[in-house]
């Protein structure tokens, strides 16, 4: 816990929009410079008595339709891709197994399990 002194040399650094004292002047509020929240603080103790978030304003109808409209063309192009993507790979793994098999046809070394040569 920080003593009074820090509280009010931090106090002093808020810029004066920012910072509304309460009738009473047991309590102040602070208006937070990035999320525009309102902070109600006790003078006395330093604790933080309430929090409340800046409400946002909600978007029309058609902006939302329009947003799901994006999300939905979105997908499908991610899914076209992966779909041909998918037929491309199993191309290329039917030519590397093809290529092996002709590899493997060609070597003529025996190959022994480790494990046989007891």
């Amino acid at each position: 816990m920080i003593g009074i002194g820090a509280r009010l040399a931090l106090l002093s650094l808020l810029p004066q929009s920012r910072l509304k004292f309460m009738g009473d002047a047991s309590r102040f509020t602070i208006v937070c410079p990035c999320c525009e929240a309102t902070l109600t603080v006790d003078a006395d103790t330093g604790t933080l008595l309430s929090h409340e978030e800046k409400h946002k304003p909600l978007s029309s109808f058609e902006d939302m339709v329009k947003d799901l409209d994006k999300q939905k063309q979105t997908r499908e192009q991610i899914f076209a891709q992966e779909m041909s993507s998918h037929k491309d790979r199993s191309r290329l793994l039917e030519e590397k197994f093809q290529e092996a098999k002709k590899k493997a046809e060609k070597d003529t070394k025996v190959y022994r399990n480790p494990l046989d040569m007891d």
